[in-house]
């Protein structure tokens, strides 16, 4: 698309369910603190959402699916905010900012939750685990949310505050009222995750069915923590249910079958019958009730015997792929923003100022007002699918690779975002040198995306391995089937980066 392309892109967003370009709110609040976070929250209250990630919530206001909401409170710049920490009685606390990038790349949530970073390592793709946020997932409330069944087999619970109520601490078994619905109350923030680090007697995993590798809604997950004596017998064990139910469910007659007993063959085909007996799950475009049902059993059998031979970590990661920022963004001072509001912004490295767009998406501000406003048109970033799936819109804001047709243009005030035209300073880069000399540019229209995850990738993993690249990728589609030249590509950026440095 051209620089004129709002009419072509107005039809697009038609096509995938999004109502117009304005679906999104005015009254924008960027708070510098979580007092000021709470205060916020009791004023507006029903009318108000706090926006981290906004992978979800954005995509739901666009869709009309949200009417209520008038104040977006934007908390991802508080600082502190994202910590992951293991205190000195064993348990290991989340802060409210706390990615999935930021779980996939823990070390200690691999060795101490393998269920949490397991999960989280199958949220989308590595562009949507930079930006969307653990709590982010609990708060949605959907049963096809994959930490949820993780963070319930790990005895997850949640600290929640308000300004007029203080603090309180709810299991993550009592949060969940139905689907998408919480105890949250409209003045309250989710401020921490805890839950007990796995002991040395103590294993689980999580196990997903999706319809494809990548960029997947569950069909089914599971997720699984037991406890064994010095003999294999197993003293604890909980299994949870995602995608069976209006919510996440414990396989409790499975856990009964399982206590007292070591994993024999028999006792984990006995578990797993079990674990689907009085399941009836609602059929869907994904997969019918009997079908969900069937596929529990089998997927209980294959985690047990996991388990059972202590497999459950052949696919661990050795250097997991993250498209965070080393150096989470913070803002110094709080800002209100309404209609008419001036958004300040280095775009590539120059100053942006603009009096409009304050109801747009960082995608559509940056094509249809930072461009012209800065004249030099910023068209490299395309809309593709308008719900955070085929990558095309990727930016980097404040060094975090984001997706601009998910993100409000505000969140772009006194930020650094960097799209394809500004990755090179009037040269091409030694990655897109290489996406031409592999012939990996054929209508080009995926391909600003694909730069920016190369680009990302290259930065964090100079030297990726082939299964490194397909994983940064998987975030992007590339309507002309051109995977495999690009992945050459990356790997050949990389390598003659690398052999430039020696």
């Amino acid at each position: 698309m051209g620089g004129n392309s709002t009419l072509l892109r107005e039809i697009q967003y038609r096509l995938n369910g999004v109502q117009d370009r304005g679906d999104l709110v005015n009254h924008y609040e960027s708070p510098s603190s979580v007092d000021e976070t709470l205060a916020l929250l009791a004023a507006h209250r029903s009318r108000a959402r706090l926006i981290a990630g906004g992978t979800d919530l954005v995509l739901e206001m666009r869709r009309g699916s949200r009417p209520e909401v008038e104040v977006l409170v934007d908390i991802s710049r508080l600082g502190g905010l994202d910590r992951i920490e293991q205190d000195s009685e064993g348990t290991i606390h989340l802060g409210p900012l706390v990615t999935h990038g930021d779980v996939v790349a823990s070390g200690l949530l691999w060795e101490r939750a393998l269920p949490l970073a397991q999960a989280s390592l199958e949220v989308g793709a590595p562009p949507l685990q930079a930006r969307s946020t653990v709590v982010g997932n609990l708060v949605t409330a959907s049963p096809a949310n994959d930490t949820i069944s993780a963070l319930t087999a790990l005895d997850a619970w949640l600290t929640i505050r308000s300004r007029e109520r203080g603090e309180r601490r709810v299991g993550l078994d009592r949060f969940f009222t139905g689907n998408r619905r919480t105890v949250l109350s409209p003045d309250e923030m989710v401020t921490g995750i805890g839950f007990p680090a796995l002991t040395d007697s103590q294993s689980g995993l999580f196990l997903k069915l999706g319809q494809r590798m990548a960029q997947a809604i569950s069909v089914v997950h599971i997720a699984m923590v037991i406890e064994r004596d010095p003999d294999g017998v197993v003293t604890m064990a909980r299994i949870a249910l995602g995608k069976v139910a209006p919510v996440i469910v414990r396989a409790s007659e499975a856990e009964g079958v399982l206590a007292g007993r070591k994993l024999d063959e028999e006792t984990i085909s006995a578990a797993a019958t079990v674990s689907a007996t009085g399941l009836d799950p609602q059929s869907g475009v994904r997969g019918t009730g009997e079908y969900r049902r069937r596929m529990t059993e089998v997927m209980v059998r294959r985690g047990l015997a996991a388990l059972a031979s202590g497999d459950e970590r052949r696919n661990v990661p050795s250097r997991p792929v993250h498209f965070g920022s080393s150096v989470p963004p913070t803002l110094g001072e709080s800002h209100s923003h309404r209609p008419g509001d001036p958004i300040e912004a280095t775009v590539n490295g120059m100053p942006v100022i603009t009096s409009s767009g304050s109801d747009l998406t960082l995608l559509d501000w940056l094509r249809d007002v930072a461009g012209p406003a800065s004249g030099s048109p910023l068209t490299g970033t395309k809309e593709g699918c308008a719900e955070g799936e085929c990558g095309s819109c990727m930016v980097l804001l404040d060094s975090e690779a984001a997706l601009s047709c998910l993100t409000p243009a505000y969140r772009a005030h006194r930020a650094e975002v960097v799209t394809v035209e500004g990755l090179a300073n009037g040269r091409l880069t030694p990655v897109q040198e290489a996406f031409c000399r592999t012939g990996a540019v054929q209508c080009g229209y995926c391909i600003p995306g694909f730069l920016v995850s190369a680009t990302k990738l290259l930065d964090g993993i100079p030297v990726p391995t082939t299964e490194e690249i397909t994983t940064a990728l998987a975030g992007n589609l590339c309507r002309c089937t051109g995977y495999y030249p690009m992945i050459e590509a990356v790997a050949l950026a990389g390598a003659e980066q690398a052999g430039a440095r020696r």
